[in-house]
């Protein structure tokens, strides 16, 4: 089961859902017509940023529940451009 599906489910149950993925994968990901997304410049595997990154990953976090609380519409997508900072 996708993504999309399971977001889709959780909508359906009345509860609202933030998608948080790589940016790489974004013509896959809007052909799902997901709720809301962030998408990040981060790669696979860590779409929500570094290990011990804390700054980089509340960040992300942050941007996701502002979207959460402001999107006016299914399909809203935001797109972050903060950098990956391995090694923190």
């Amino acid at each position: 089961m996708s993504v999309g599906h399971i977001a889709r489910g959780f909508e359906e149950a009345g509860i609202p859902t933030v998608i948080i993925a790589t940016k790489a994968f974004r013509p896959r990901l809007e052909t799902m017509a997901l709720p809301r997304l962030v998408l990040t410049p981060y790669p696979m595997g860590r779409p929500i940023g570094a290990p011990h990154d804390k700054e980089g990953q509340q960040t992300t976090l942050l941007a996701a529940l502002d979207l959460l609380a402001s999107a006016k519409a299914n399909g809203a997508i935001i797109e972050l451009d903060h950098p990956y900072r391995p090694g923190l």
